[in-house]
Parts: C-alpha cells; sequence; structure tokens
C-alpha cells in the first residue's frame, strides 16, 4: 500500500514535469542538409495599382513565422520554383531583435517586444525588466472594443503567443500563463497546450472555467467547423501539434476560422498568426524540416493577403521574432525546387529580421527599427485616440 502511495504520488509530479519539458524537447539537432521540394503552389499576383486601400486600418492581421530570417525566406522561394504568397507585399522593412538583457533574444523577450512595444529580459512574458506586466496590443484592442484573436502551431501558452495575452516572469510557468487567459476576453484562440488547461497541478480545470464564462471549447479544428460566431477555444493538442508534414493544413485551417469569427465585429479586430515550427527547424539544422514550415506559413500568408486585398481595411504584417540556426543557402536550384544550407549555430542568432507590410498604413514599416516599433506603429494606425 505504501509502495502505490509513492507511485501515485510520483507520478502527480512527474506527469506535470513532462508536458513542461515537453515544450521544450524540439531543440534537438536532427542535421538534413538537402530539400527537393515534391509539392509546388501557384500565387496570385495582385495589381497594387489596382488595390484601393482604405487610408487606416480597422483590422490587423500580424503573422510571425518564428526564427524567420531572410534566408529562410529565400529558401521558401527556391523550393517553390522562385515565387512566394510573400512576393505581394511590397514594403518591407528590418527589425532589430536584441532584447534587453542579450544580444540574442529568445521567444519570450522577442515576442514581448512585438506585442507591447518594451524591451525586456530573455524569458519574460509580457513583462517590463521590472517584472511589472505592460499592457499588449491585443489587451489594447480588446479595451477598444476589436476582437482579439491568437492562432499558433505550438502550444498557446508557450512563449510567442502568451507574450499577448500573458504577464508572468518566466515563460516556462505554463500553467499560470493558461490562467492569464481567464483575465482577458481574447474571442478566438487556436493552439496546442490543452493539458496546461485541464491536466494542472493545481487541479483546476480551466476549460470548464472558460465555458462557464460563454467559451465553446473544443480539442479539435473538425469539432468546430460549424462554429460562426461568439467566443471560441479550440486546443488542438496536449502540448504542441505535430509538424508541417503531420499536422495538415491545421495552420491555414486556424487561420480561416479565426477571421471568419473576428471580422463580425464592427469595430475591427486584431489577430495575431504564429508559425512556430520554422523554429525548430532552425534549432535542428534541418533544412527539410524549415523549409516545409516555411512553405506552410506562406499559404497562410496568402490565404490571409487575399482576405485583405478584397476587405480593403486590413493590414497585414508579416515579421520574425528573430532568426534560427544562422542559415546560409549554397548552391540550390531554383528550377527544380531543391535547397542545399548550412547552419552556423543550433540556437537563435542576432542578425536583424524583415518585416512585410500590405495594405492600409503598410509604408509605415519601410526602414530599419527596433522590434518594439511593430507595436508603437501599429498601435498609431489603430488611432484609438482619435
Amino acid at each position: 500500500m505504501k509502495n502505490r502511495f509513492l507511485q501515485l504520488m510520483a507520478l502527480f509530479f512527474i506527469l506535470p514535469l513532462c508536458a513542461v519539458f515537453a515544450q521544450e524537447d524540439y531543440k534537438v539537432k536532427d542535421a538534413k542538409l538537402t530539400y527537393q521540394n515534391e509539392d509546388f503552389y501557384d500565387v496570385e499576383i495582385y495589381d497594387h495599382e489596382q488595390l484601393k486601400f482604405k487610408k487606416y486600418p480597422k483590422n490587423i492581421i500580424l503573422l510571425i513565422g518564428d526564427g524567420m530570417g531572410v534566408s529562410q525566406v529565400f529558401a521558401g522561394i527556391t523550393a517553390n520554383k522562385g515565387i512566394l504568397h510573400l512576393q505581394n507585399m511590397k514594403t518591407i522593412g528590418f527589425s532589430k531583435t536584441q532584447s534587453a538583457s542579450n544580444y540574442i533574444t529568445d521567444s519570450a523577450a522577442g515576442g514581448t517586444a512585438l506585442a507591447c512595444g518594451k524591451k525586456t529580459y530573455n524569458g519574460a512574458i509580457g513583462v517590463g525588466p521590472d517584472k511589472e506586466p505592460i499592457e499588449s496590443i491585443l489587451e489594447i484592442a480588446e479595451s477598444n472594443g476589436l476582437a482579439t484573436g491568437l492562432v499558433s502551431t505550438s502550444s498557446i501558452t508557450h512563449a510567442t503567443p502568451a507574450s499577448f495575452i500573458a504577464h508572468q516572469p518566466k515563460r516556462s510557468m505554463y500553467e499560470e500563463i493558461a490562467a492569464d487567459f481567464l483575465l482577458t476576453d481574447i474571442d478566438v484562440f487556436i493552439g496546442g497546450g490543452e493539458s496546461f488547461f485541464n491536466q494542472r497541478k493545481d487541479g483546476r480545470n480551466l476549460t470548464e472555467e472558460l465555458e462557464a464564462k460563454g467559451y465553446q471549447i473544443f480539442n479539435s479544428l473538425d469539432a468546430a467547423s460549424s462554429v460562426n460566431e461568439g467566443k471560441l477555444g479550440v486546443l488542438t493538442a496536449p502540448a504542441h501539434n505535430d509538424k508541417f508534414s503531420e499536422r495538415g493544413d491545421m495552420l491555414l485551417q486556424a487561420t480561416d476560422k479565426a477571421v471568419e469569427i473576428l471580422q463580425k465585429n464592427k469595430n475591427g479586430f486584431f489577430l495575431m498568426v504564429e508559425g512556430s515550427q520554422i523554429d525548430w527547424g532552425g534549432h535542428a539544422n534541418n533544412t527539410s524540416f524549415v523549409v516545409g514550415e516555411m512553405l506552410d506559413f506562406d499559404k497562410v500568408v496568402g490565404q490571409v493577403l487575399k482576405f485583405a486585398a478584397s476587405n480593403r481595411e486590413t493590414l497585414v504584417i508579416v515579421t520574425a521574432d528573430h532568426e534560427t540556426g544562422g542559415m546560409a543557402l549554397e548552391d540550390s536550384d531554383i528550377a527544380a525546387g531543391k535547397v542545399q544550407a548550412s547552419y552556423t549555430s543550433t540556437d537563435h542568432t542576432g542578425v536583424m529580421v524583415p518585416v512585410f507590410a500590405f495594405g492600409p498604413g503598410a509604408a509605415e514599416f519601410m526602414g530599419i527599427y527596433e522590434n518594439t516599433a511593430v507595436f508603437d506603429k501599429m498601435l498609431k494606425l489603430y488611432r484609438f485616440d482619435k
């Protein structure tokens, strides 16, 4: 009996730890330097002279390719025989990614800079160097009557999406980050991380608490397919979602569902979509992983641009929190869709990352600036003070 009690107690402590460690288990080198694309896709090119955008955006969609530097972008261009949807975004700038504590940022500090407009220390989620909460663009949009949403191929409690909705001193505080969702009125969130909501050390079942607040909660996009209004949470995996080759078009479906619901708010909306696993391929030095995730992300960019080109009052921004892997392109072949790469690191690097913009206010994003300026520019263009 005593041994059984000890076994149960060990499981009580070990299972949550396994979920925590699973959040970082993608940082394993699995070098594969060559990628040969077999799944090419067409890209619609827009005539910018025919697009009559409004002067200011009613909606902003921020797409973050985690770990996406210019090499990752051009690897995608090479793999799809010279063209990506991203190339419709004629306004391009660069952001400097250094954090308050390190030359090389992590996703928590990088995400917080984009979400909240402040440099902070590596590991911080929505808090400044003093560990005090900083209001995010999502929270500001919400308080001004806009609909808000988060979509991610990682756990929704992971560093980048967490930076837009949570305020915690450490990125590893996944259960505390999940609990912060209850402190907001976010309209749509879709991503992994279900275990941090309903298999918690404190015994709380946050999915039930969210349902009590009026949320429709599902554990698959198929189950949520008929939902087209109201508050929605879809927790698509216990921890992270599978990589691109196994999860299908999850990111595309999730983004479409979020836009379908959020656009019904007459005041407008803010949506952040993260292609999380470009970063993971960089950590692994795996070119196949990097390029597959890059192409998956670009297909979502294409769908969002199609919406924005029709809507005419939606600003689309595509950027990264940092580059990962120090990826360098070698003797590749655009005509064949073949990518050959090498890497200088299995971690993040300190290089600038691109910022692409399309729609009303896009011109604001030209130039070289700190990553915090992305927040400043979004806030300026929303014109909440008018």
